[in-house]
Order: C-alpha cells, then sequence, then structure tokens
C-alpha cells in the first residue's frame, strides 16, 4: 500500500523516525485530520473567494528567500495578508514537523508554501506545467543534487475531496519506463552524468554570486541529475503510451480537512480534482537520510557501471 495513515492515536505513540521511515518507503504519509491548526476561518475565507480571481501565475506562493508573494494580482494590502497567511502556515507546518521528524528538518532548505485556488480539474495547461498528469517531481526548485524533495499538502476545501492518482514509486517507475524515457540506455545504465562536472561548477558558482544579489536565481541552477530526472518528469507528461498505461494505477481521495506529505521525487502522481489546498515544499539533504539508497538518486548510481 502506497497510503500510510497516522490518525491522532498512532501520531501520539509513533516514535521519533515513524513519520520519516515512512516517507522513505516512499509512502505517502495521510493525517485524517491537519494535525496543527489551521488558519483563521475568516482567514481561509479570503483565500478561497478572493484568490482565484487575482491568480497571475500557475498558484500563489511565498517565497522565504524574497520574503514576498508571486502569482497575485493585487495591492499591497492584499500581498500584506497573503504574505502573512502563508508564512504563518509555513512556519506552522515546519514546527510540526520539527517535532516529529527532526532528524529530517535540521538542515533542510525551507521552500515555498503555495495556496492553489483553482480546479485542477480541466484546467487548460501546458502538458509540462499540469498537475492532471501523473508525474515525479524534478527541475523546479534549482539544483537539488539528488537532495529529496518534499511537500506537505492540506485541502481547505470545505466540502470536497482532492483527489490524487499515482502509478507508483520512482524505483518501479524507472525500471518500467526507463529506457523508453531516454534515462536509462539500452544496457539500463544511466543515460549520462549524475555528477557535477566542469562546466556545471562554473555556472553553479556564477549562479552563487547572482543569488548573493537576488536570492531567488538559486532556482536557475542545474546539475546532470536535475536534468535526468526532468527528462523522466517530461516524458511522463508527454508520452501517450505512458499516459494510456493503467499499470500501477491507483487513486486517492483527501477528504477536506485532512493532510499529506510526501517525497515526491520518489512517489508519482498526479492532482486530478480539488479546489483550496495549500503545498509547502522543502528540499531534504540526502545527508539527512536513514536509508540513503531508496532515494533517487543512489538508484541511479546503482544502476550505472562502477567507477
Amino acid at each position: 500500500m502506497i497510503l500510510e495513515v497516522f490518525d491522532e492515536s498512532r501520531l501520539a505513540g509513533a516514535g521519533e523516525f515513524a513519520l520519516g521511515d515512512a516517507l522513505e518507503a516512499h509512502r505517502i504519509v495521510q493525517f485524517p485530520v491537519c494535525p496543527f491548526p489551521l488558519p483563521r476561518e475568516e482567514d481561509l475565507d479570503y483565500l478561497r473567494r478572493e484568490l482565484p480571481e487575482r491568480l497571475s501565475l500557475k498558484n500563489v506562493s511565498y517565497h522565504p528567500e524574497a520574503d514576498r508573494v508571486r502569482g497575485l494580482q493585487g495591492d499591497s494590502e492584499d500581498q500584506v495578508r497573503v504574505s502573512a497567511i502563508l508564512k504563518a502556515h509555513s512556519d506552522a507546518v515546519c514546527a510540526f514537523l520539527d517535532t516529529h521528524m527532526g532528524h529530517l528538518t535540521r538542515a533542510w532548505r525551507v521552500g515555498t508554501c503555495s495556496f492553489r485556488p483553482i480546479q485542477e480539474k480541466g484546467r487548460d495547461l501546458k502538458p509540462h506545467a499540469s498537475n492532471e498528469l501523473v508525474h515525479v517531481d524534478a527541475g523546479a526548485y534549482g539544483a537539488t543534487n539528488g537532495d529529496r524533495i518534499f511537500r506537505f499538502f492540506v485541502n481547505v476545501n470545505p466540502s470536497a475531496d482532492r483527489v490524487w492518482a499515482t502509478k507508483g514509486d520512482f524505483a518501479s517507475l524507472l525500471a518500467r519506463y526507463g529506457q523508453a524515457a531516454g534515462v536509462l540506455d539500452a544496457t539500463g545504465r544511466p543515460s549520462g552524468a549524475l555528477d557535477k562536472r566542469g562546466t556545471d561548477h562554473v555556472f553553479s558558482t556564477l549562479i552563487a554570486g547572482l543569488a548573493k544579489l537576488n536570492p531567488s536565481a538559486r532556482v536557475l541552477d542545474s546539475s546532470p541529475y536535475d536534468r535526468l530526472m526532468r527528462r523522466f518528469h517530461n516524458y511522463m507528461k508527454d508520452d501517450p503510451a505512458f499516459r494510456e498505461d493503467l499499470h500501477g494505477l491507483a487513486t486517492l481521495r483527501f477528504p477536506p480537512g485532512s493532510a499529506w506529505m510526501v517525497f515526491t521525487d520518489g512517489v508519482s502522481h498526479a492532482s486530478l480534482e480539488g479546489q483550496f489546498a495549500f503545498v509547502t515544499t522543502c528540499i531534504v539533504p540526502r545527508a539527512s537520510l536513514r536509508h540513503p539508497e531508496r532515494s533517487p538518486y543512489e538508484v541511479l548510481r546503482a544502476a550505472a557501471p562502477a567507477a
């Protein structure tokens, strides 16, 4: 089963590694009720009412490195209010996770906290931007260099489920589709390097310099590993045969008020239906993992020839 549920009772009795180990086993960890307080109902009503009409990007997101909101059309008062709501929610997510899986949070990089105000079903987005197509996350956060993409979701729709689909974890998908995606070569080895070499190091140094002036510039960085993962992401969204293949397909429903979290680079997913959700993204260093061999980076490296 890809879904692992921690209700209030199980969470209260969980050991210090229980949540982290479930994530590293590529489970989607679900909380039937969000395990920490959500924003005030008047703030939630404001987000649901105002943001669908004021969206200028795919979602409205708070960027901690710049301490600002992007994707919102509105005056400075709106910007300040939305920024405060999203920052407070991100802080609440991090405080909860610091308590329950601190070994993974100590050195992580806290990324965006977004609010998704638009119904996912039927959005007229290009395939690479669509949440409705099954994929693994890659390439949108700068160079992870094999570190893990972690996301925490909360359904704040007052009456409707958020509906997901999955086709399984990265390792099983790589074994089945890696060659067709061009991520593995004909011998079953990675079709490119995983680690940075000369030109990548030079480029990353330049980006690091830019990031001192504008922290948002870090998303421009890349690595061979991240480009391979992006190739897999794009294949999953672009290829008709993959999109029509029902192998491993499962549908999951997350009721109003529930929360869930997952390593989205390691578990395939699509958001088929749903409106009004918080999504908090963090990057977890491989060095913090208890089972790094399960990470996509190590799965790919295991397929590479010995040095």
